[in-house]
């Protein structure tokens, strides 16, 4: 734990335009505990940095992102997800272990975007399981994948289990204490982003 308690200043003073910083969960039920602990560690990020945050799920874009074998197919609300993550400054992806991977739909979600949309772009990897068995998951699955975006996936992942929450809430305080440390972790990349330009897009939103 002695390590947890060192942290570095927030980048708060020194940065003065808005990161879009969007998470993605890829929990296909709702409440979700890796949307909870998606939205845990965009609450961390902006302690730190200053942002405009946004929330992709799957559990709300899958009846419309099933069935589509080509982006064209698409519907309007999840091409707008897709170009929020194209445009994002930082990524938090977090989805469930399903049978030793992450879920079908929240592959399927990363299918449809564009290949070199994500190169140098900081992402912070977490999942969450049943039980620890699953915790190699971030870097046997979630590591290899965004490596294939050139993506600059940061030093540490998070990875909860189910007895870390309560009420769809994170409670562990040594789960807690990883998550703040993953994100001080993460401050050399962030303090290095630079926002995009802001293009005309409509802006996201799911039911």
């Amino acid at each position: 734990m002695g390590a947890y308690r060192w942290f570095t200043p927030s980048l708060k003073a020194t940065m003065t335009t808005p990161l879009r910083v969007v998470a993605v969960s890829g929990g296909i039920q709702r409440p979700s505990k890796s949307a909870a602990l998606a939205a845990h560690l965009l609450d961390l990020i902006a302690d730190e940095v200053p942002s405009q945050q946004t929330v992709v799920e799957m559990a709300a874009l899958a009846p419309q992102l099933a069935g589509a074998v080509w982006r064209s197919q698409l519907p309007s609300a999840v091409e707008q997800a897709l170009l929020a993550v194209e445009q994002a400054d930082v990524l938090v992806v977090a989805t469930p272990v399903f049978r030793g991977s992450y879920t079908g739909l929240f592959k399927h979600f990363f299918d449809f975007i564009d290949q070199d949309a994500l190169i140098d772009k900081p992402v912070l990897l977490a999942a969450t399981g049943g039980s620890e068995r699953h915790a190699l998951v971030i870097d046997h699955q979630l590591r290899p994948l965004f490596s294939f975006f050139q993506a600059r996936s940061l030093p540490l992942g998070v990875y909860a289990t189910d007895k870390d929450f309560v009420d769809h809430r994170l409670h562990n305080p040594d789960l807690l204490a990883r998550a703040r440390l993953a994100v001080q972790r993460a401050k050399p990349l962030l303090a290095l982003a630079t926002p995009a330009p802001t293009l005309a897009v409509p802006a996201f939103t799911q039911a």
